[in-house]
């Protein structure tokens, strides 16, 4: 729809790969610029080339500062917790602890932690092994879901997702009543770190295992270092579990099945 509708004058591009597909045909007809994707770069992994630079350049971002891999493979720091996490989740895994959760207190990295759903479920879950990854909104699922992470079977484990809000919304004495006093005067940033670190008391009580990655400015090198972590964390933990990280044969296997569906019908 959005092409059917496109305005004349409007400039339309498309990242695919350079070969005969459906995107290229369309392009063509629209005689639209087609900007080459390396085909040896899967969707999850492609992060950091053309699919994802060339909007942030158009959001004017800093692209450069997002490839910082150089500076961080040589990164004792990084690399130490890097090796620490893959053979923490290799441990929970033969735990059969496999439900990961990642609790996001910042609605503005929900798409991260979709991204980060997608490179661990499509990457790991082949041969009856990997993890189930689930995204979390916090606090709003402080009353619905946190009942059962803290009560219920002891088969997740939790990834946290916070930052440094820089709007700080203070709530004012206004219509507070006496009971909840402590709240007056306090922001929306220090009530979201009270409620961030009750669960990480209580994942530490109830030894449940837990990380937290916060985040301090959200900017091109942070988000640069943790894509970085996350694809290097997944495709080592593949090499643990003896799978291929870069293959998705099942989500062909549905490809293939619909197409076979449709024809018939």
């Amino acid at each position: 729809l959005i092409i059917q509708n496109k305005k004349k004058n409007n400039t339309t591009i498309f990242i695919t790969e350079k070969k005969n597909n459906a995107i290229t045909e369309i392009a063509n007809k629209l005689k639209a610029e087609i900007i080459e994707h390396k085909n040896f770069i899967g969707g999850r992994y492609s992060v950091m080339s053309e699919v994802g630079m060339l909007p942030a350049e158009l959001m004017n971002l800093k692209i450069e500062k997002f490839k910082n891999l150089n500076y961080l493979i040589n990164n004792k720091n990084f690399v130490s917790r890097l090796i620490s996490n893959v053979s923490c989740l290799y441990d929970l895994s033969k735990q059969k602890i496999l439900n990961s959760i990642i609790l996001n207190y910042d609605s503005d990295m929900n798409n991260l932690g979709y991204w980060y759903q997608q490179l661990m479920a499509e990457s790991l879950g082949k041969e009856g092994k990997g993890f189930i990854p689930m995204v979390s909104s916090m606090p709003k699922d402080h009353h619905s879901l946190l009942q059962l992470y803290l009560g219920g079977p002891k088969n997740n484990f939790f990834t946290i997702f916070t930052s440094k809000h820089q709007k700080k919304y203070r709530l004012s004495n206004y219509l507070i009543p006496k009971s909840i006093k402590y709240v007056a005067n306090k922001n929306l940033e220090t009530i979201l770190y009270a409620q961030k670190k009750a669960v990480e008391n209580a994942f530490i009580k109830k030894k449940i295992p837990f990380r937290t990655f916060y985040f301090l400015k959200k900017s091109e090198e942070e988000l640069g270092t943790i894509f970085t972590f996350f694809v290097l964390e997944t495709i080592l933990l593949s090499k643990l579990m003896r799978l291929n990280p870069f293959d998705q044969p099942a989500v062909e296997f549905i490809k293939k099945d619909t197409k076979k569906i449709l024809l018939r019908n």
